[in-house]
């Protein structure tokens, strides 16, 4: 399970790299990972200190830090 929710982080940390700043909605359309999967792959990417959350007009917004 871990190597999967390693792989998804991956495919965000690309995503945003390469897109910049998104909300959660854009990043599940957009690299066709299912909802849950995106929120874990934000989690490792949290701690490990790799991305921000923000909240910009009701949307969560994840960046690269």
């Amino acid at each position: 399970m871990s190597d999967i929710i390693g792989t998804n982080a991956g495919i965000i940390w690309e995503y945003l790299d390469k897109h910049g700043p998104t909300t959660v909605a854009k990043l599940i359309r957009e690299t066709e990972v299912d909802e849950k999967s995106i929120q874990r792959g934000i989690g490792w990417l949290a701690q490990e200190g790799k991305v921000t959350i923000e909240l910009v007009n009701r949307a969560e917004t994840i960046a690269l830090k």
